[in-house]
């Protein structure tokens, strides 16, 4: 049915249809709805539609049309409480729409009888610009068919015409809403349009003109706008919006249609991204350009560490994103980050837990009053803090009364004393006239005269006045740049349509590179389109802000007063300062250890000139002199080890320090090695030789000395090997190890660092784990082999006792000293103490327990005495003489074992013989009778070979000599000789050898 485009809601409301059913007081009677059109019901069935008269008060209807026609007047109606629709003096109708294209004239306009939609009846006025000629019909009628009546004219340049061309500006200017910085901004920008066209140096073939409307600093309002400007003639060949939210809307579309954009109102870092907004300028800093000030601020006051705050915001959280990069870029450390969203208490909190000293804050002055009264509360100012914060605050923001907080004036007046402001120049602070050929001063009195003198401080934008003067001047500054480039390539700026490329590049090439000195001051662009100004610095100084100084980000000048004053001597510290002391050893315990090592190294001497002066007496040899020479060196390089152990940071530089730490390693490990390896090689023949069982006695061996040199050349070669590995592979430098913290007394901003130097490599632990095993092994293996030899006498190594208790005194002292010293290894002193006098202790108790009494012996007795004379005072040669015996007699008892041995085979063989000799008796034939039993049988001495005797000293044979049975063993029974033969049986008996 003809009504069926009415659309029908999915489910129905009860009220409504109470109203409906029930109603039969006020409301509306159901209209017609237009020739072509129907009308939606909102929230009826269609048997409601078909039942309903009257519909209840504030009830909405919407007109609708088929196919491409249009409503043409009221769209909606509302049912009113006295029972009429509204605007019912307006026909709504539902017409045919003509073509859109014939709705705009490129270099031309297009007015339109009536205004609106270009519907059935509407005529179009065409007419071009100057320069420009019409080819075609001046009108045209859009017809009830919904076509033209005739073709689009267009506009032809006119190559006969000599006057100026013009180039159409698209502006928006806020003129009311959340910054109405229009109503300064539209009459200074107008201002300067009027210079310019009237310079002949500046675009003289061209006028530029300025098509401008009221954006209410609204994006939605702008959206509008904007497709106005772009769908309806003249083209414009540069668009300028102005407050942040429309600037992003405008400079994001504009690039579809190859726009610049030129902002004059726009402070928003995210506008700063080039990826998002190719084309955009602005002669308004972004809000980032405070960051270039502060940067230079911490620099001048040599500060390298600060700390942040900030309302969790988009344009403070990307300001402090930028502040962030520029102050790693100029290596300053954001050591402390904190946020709030409304309430910064744990924010400033957690700035003083974390000793923050130098703070930026970004924030809104409401809730810069919240953060102040916390920083009161937690004592967050004063001689050591200095606050950086925004400069557009009122003056007297920290004395407005606020509810929300619950501080008082004078404590907000005493947190916020001394604290730094920066805040971007709109007006060149200087007297020079630039590119306008105006003064800051005479800028400001022609712009007064022009808002016909009302109050500055009720104008909207009146400080961001200068900025829209400049950016007019910037525009046609860069469009007369491009015209002579333009003109090489065949091109012209009034070719410009919104499909060429070529004109807008040259356009932005021009902008990019800009650089006058406007009323705002110096007017450069950086890389992301912002302007580069300058920045005034200020200080709260007894309640009243004070400029210090100004700074130029284009130039990286810093003009400054000196007149900035603190609470203390002059700016704090960044942080707490810490001075770094190196704790170095004790000079008196250095000297005094020092001392007793050189005279152990003399006593080394004494003992080693007196062992090899003394080498051929006989007692000197019997204590193998050469092994002792070794010990006697050792020593001595142990106690050369003391000095380099003693040296630190205090005596040589930090450069030359891995030199000692190798000096005390190798001197310390070849000492050790040299002196303990040499003892240990004595105790370790001497256990060898004469504590084995005595079935291995004729294993023993002659004292062959090239034997114990080599021991000691092994142990020494084990040294210098590991040690040569270790220093390759992780050789030793110079680590630093901290301590904690300490304060000094009186001022309590300084900390003092303590530091100690270490001699360490990347797997020092490793390392000594390695030696110090290996060298108590050998320690342990020492004691052991002291021990047991403890009773044994020789003639060979006549000191091995003493050696025995300098090899305890040795393992006892490294065995106590080698982890107490890694314990104390943080305290110098006591490690070195307890280092060096083991060193000194050992080496002394060791020269002194192998020396002295060789010495004492020497010198009583006198070196010239006979070796006999020696040998019966000492007794050392009767004892020689026993062992040379006991020998002998080994020797002549294992020669006469082998020589019984012999004889018991042949005893054997001859009882075998016997035996057989009866058995050949016993069968011979018998004589008779009478003479067996009256005749005595021969006797058996007569036949009887002669009976053997045993060896003299054996035991003689059975009485028996008459018969031996045949079964009888062996005839070592008989002799029952000791198959073992002592020492001493065999020196008192004096046995005789056996005959052959």
């Amino acid at each position: 049915m003809a009504r069926a485009l009415i659309t029908l809601a999915s489910f129905l409301l009860p009220s409504l249809t109470v109203a409906v059913h029930n109603s039969t007081t006020g409301g509306c009677a159901i209209i017609r709805p237009p020739r072509d059109g129907g009308i939606r019901y909102r929230g009826l069935t269609q048997e409601q539609i078909r039942s309903v008269q009257i519909l209840p008060v504030d009830y909405e209807i919407e007109y609708i049309c088929r196919g491409n026609r249009v409503i043409v007047g009221p769209k909606v109606r509302k049912c009113l409480p006295n029972g009429t629709w509204t605007d019912m003096t307006l026909w709504s109708k539902c017409l045919l729409l003509c073509p859109r294209v014939w709705a705009s004239l490129e270099n031309g306009q297009v007015v339109a009888r009536p205004p609106g939609p270009p519907v059935e009846g509407t005529v179009l006025h065409y007419n071009c610009l100057t320069g420009f000629r019409l080819v075609g019909r001046n009108s045209t009628l859009c017809t009830k068919l919904g076509k033209w009546d005739s073709p689009k004219p267009v506009c032809h340049y006119d190559r006969h015409y000599t006057g100026k061309k013009k180039l159409y500006i698209g502006a928006l200017f806020p003129m009311s809403g959340g910054w109405p910085g229009g109503q300064a901004c539209l009459p200074s920008a107008q201002m300067a349009l009027e210079l310019v066209n009237k310079r002949t140096d500046i675009l003289p073939d061209y006028e530029l003109e300025m098509i401008y409307y009221d954006s209410m600093c609204d994006p939605g309002e702008a959206t509008k706008l904007l497709y106005d400007l772009l769908y309806t003639e003249p083209i414009k060949i540069v668009l300028m919006p102005g407050c942040s939210s429309v600037s992003t809307l405008v400079a994001e579309a504009a690039r579809m249609w190859n726009l610049i954009v030129l902002s004059y109102g726009s402070s928003s870092p995210a506008l700063s991204n080039r990826q998002r907004f190719p084309t955009f300028f602005r002669t308004h800093p972004s809000a980032t350009l405070h960051n270039p000030t502060r940067v230079q601020l911490f620099q001048k006051w040599k500060w390298t560490k600060i700390a942040t705050i900030q309302q969790t915001t988009e344009v403070f959280t990307s300001t402090l994103d930028d502040l962030e990069q520029r102050v790693k870029e100029a290596g300053i450390e954001i050591s402390v980050r904190q946020s709030f969203l409304t309430d910064p208490a744990v924010a400033v909190k957690n700035l003083k837990r974390q000793d923050a000293r130098i703070i930026v804050g970004l924030f809104y002055e409401t809730e810069a009053r919240k953060v102040f009264c916390e920083v009161f509360k937690e004592k967050l100012y004063g001689k050591k803090y200095v606050w950086f914060l925004i400069g557009w605050y009122a003056d007297n923001w920290f004395k407005i009364k606020d509810p929300s907080i619950d501080c008082t004036v004078e404590n907000m007046t005493e947190a916020v004393e001394g604290h730094v402001t920066t805040e971007i120049v709109m007006l060149n602070p200087e007297t020079v006239r630039g590119a306008s050929n105006l003064t800051s001063q005479e800028f400001l009195e022609q712009l007064m005269f022009r808002l016909g003198g009302k109050n500055p401080e009720e104008t909207g934008g009146f400080q961001e006045a200068p900025l829209a003067y400049d950016a007019v001047w910037a525009l046609a500054l860069a469009l007369n740049k491009t015209v002579g480039p333009l003109r090489e390539k065949g091109r012209r700026l009034e070719d410009f349509n919104y499909n060429n490329q070529d004109i807008t590049a040259e356009i932005y090439r021009a902008l990019n590179t800009s650089f006058f000195e406007g009323v705002s001051g110096h007017v450069v662009f950086d890389a992301q389109g912002s302007r580069m100004a300058w920045t005034l610095i200020e200080q709260l100084q007894g309640g009243s802000y004070k400029k210090i100084g100004y700074y130029d980000s284009t130039k990286g000048n810093l003009s400054w007063y000196g007149n900035d004053k603190w609470i203390g001597p002059g700016p704090p510290a960044d942080q707490t300062v810490v001075i770094e002391e190196f704790r170095f050893l004790s000079q008196k315990l250095f000297a005094s250890v020092s001392v007793f090592a050189g005279l152990g190294i003399l006593l080394g001497i004494v003992c080693l000139t007196f062992n090899i002066y003394n080498s051929k007496v006989r007692y000197i040899q019997n204590s193998q002199p050469y092994l002792n020479n070794i010990t006697a060196v050792g020593c001595m390089m142990a106690l050369a080890a003391v000095f380099p152990l003693g040296i630190d940071g205090l005596h040589v530089h930090r450069a030359q320090f891995p030199v000692v730490c190798q000096f005390r390693l190798w001197l310390l490990g070849l000492g050790f090695s040299l002196a303990y390896g040499s003892m240990f090689t004595k105790i370790w023949w001497v256990h060898t030789v004469f504590t084995k069982k005595d079935e291995k006695k004729e294993k023993r061996k002659h004292l062959e000395p090239w034997k114990l040199y080599a021991t000691v050349g092994v142990l020494l070669a084990v040294d210098i090997l590991s040690l040569m590995i270790w220093q390759i592979v992780d050789p030793l430098h110079i680590t630093v190890e901290k301590f904690t913290k300490e304060a000094p007394k009186g001022d309590l901003d300084v900390l003092i660092q303590p530091l100690l130097e270490h001699c360490s490599s990347e797997k020092m632990n490793t390392w000594l784990g390695v030696v110090y095993g290996y060298k108590g092994l050998l320690l342990l293996l020492g004691i052991f082999l002291a021990y047991e030899t403890k009773s044994i006498s020789t003639e060979k190594i006549n000191d091995h006792r003493a050696v025995g208790m300098a090899i305890y005194n040795v393992a006892v002292l490294c065995m106590i000293t080698a982890p107490v010293t890694m314990i104390l290894s943080s305290q110098q002193d006591a490690s070195f103490a307890f280092a060096s006098l083991a060193i000194v202790f050992s080496v002394y108790i060791t020269l002194v327990v192998l020396f002295i009494p060789k010495m004492r012996r020497l010198i009583t007795r006198g070196e010239w005495q006979s070796e006999q004379q020696d040998t019966m005072k000492t007794g050392s040669s009767t004892n020689n003489n026993d062992e040379e015996k006991s020998r002998q007699l080994e020797r002549e008892n294992r020669e006469l074992q082998k020589i019984i041995q012999e004889k018991e085979v042949r005893v054997s063989e001859l009882r075998n013989q016997l035996a057989e000799r009866q058995a050949l008796r016993s069968r011979r034939p018998q004589s008779t009778p009478n003479q067996n039993h009256s005749t005595p049988p021969p006797a058996s001495s007569q036949n009887d070979p002669k009976p053997l005797l045993p060896p003299p000293g054996y035991p003689l044979p059975s009485s028996d000599n008459h018969s031996l049975p045949a079964s009888y063993p062996n005839s070592s029974i008989l002799y029952q000789a000791d198959s073992k033969i002592n020492r001493n049986h065999c020196h008192n008996s004096r046995l005789q050898l056996l005959y052959k």
